[in-house]
């Protein structure tokens, strides 16, 4: 089974849409650009936002059982994708690639 690289490559926050939506909280994502995360045998790592890894993980697994080129040429790398979390204020953008 292929391990899977998953790195943060980019959060875009909407204020807007937080102002007029979203009530008042301190923290949010501990999730921070540049960091990455190996998933062994198709599993959540150590780590990782639970929320981000139901985003992602059918994307991580199918990649780990040697599936790929989703969409039918979606990616350069047909063994990647790139996948946003759920956030709908700040989401976090993750390249995830067998490696």
């Amino acid at each position: 089974m292929n391990k899977v690289r998953i790195t943060a490559v980019r959060q875009t926050v909407y204020r807007d849409l937080m102002a007029r939506y979203e009530n008042p909280i301190e923290h949010t994502c501990d999730v921070a650009v540049g960091q990455s995360w190996t998933s062994v045998n198709g599993r959540c790592p150590a780590g990782l936002c639970p929320s981000a890894w139901e985003a992602m993980r059918p994307f991580v697994e199918a990649l780990a059982h040697g599936e790929g080129n989703f969409y039918d040429g979606w990616m350069q790398n047909p063994m990647s994708a790139m996948i946003s979390c759920n956030d709908g204020f700040r989401p976090m953008s993750f390249y995830i690639e067998v490696v």
